[in-house]
């Protein structure tokens, strides 16, 4: 179960993060009955959890609360039902972002969604290889995301 809540002043079109979330969800191999929350907060709340969770000042654009540890699966081992946890994303902190970047605001959430749904699946950057690894995950599931989208 994907749940998503707005609580940002910015209008999104959450249809796009749902799609996206159960996309990379099957894609992983994980129950789609995991449930994962996507909380889109605005900039003053974004800094607050920042400055709570990882001790740093300023808004950021995404943080991860995993739950049950849960892993990606296999095609013949999915990965059981379980709480996966929280997304929070910011979208005026991915505004800037995509700005810089030179693409839309809601391709920079998907961007991010992904990139937050994989630490919730245990992934994580602080390594070379580590980072090799989930940031090519992570192109592989948005380009096959935008393919799935296209077809649509």
């Amino acid at each position: 179960m994907i749940e998503i809540n707005n609580e940002s002043a910015v209008e999104i079109d959450e249809t796009v993060l749902q799609r996206l979330t159960e996309f990379n969800l099957a894609q992983l191999h994980v129950s789609p009955d995991a449930e994962v929350a996507i909380v889109l907060v605005d900039e003053g709340a974004m800094e607050s959890l920042h400055v709570q969770w990882m001790d740093e000042p300023g808004p950021t654009d995404v943080l991860s609360f995993p739950m049950d540890e849960l892993r990606p699966g296999t095609p013949d081992r999915p990965t059981a039902p379980g709480l996966l946890g929280d997304i929070v994303l910011c979208p005026q902190v991915a505004e800037t972002q995509a700005a810089a970047a030179g693409h839309s605001l809601m391709d920079e959430l998907i961007l991010l969604t992904t990139h937050g749904l994989l630490h919730l699946l245990g992934f994580d950057h602080a390594e070379p290889d580590e980072e090799r690894e989930m940031f090519g995950l992570q192109r592989e599931l948005i380009a096959g995301f935008a393919r799935a989208e296209r077809h649509r």
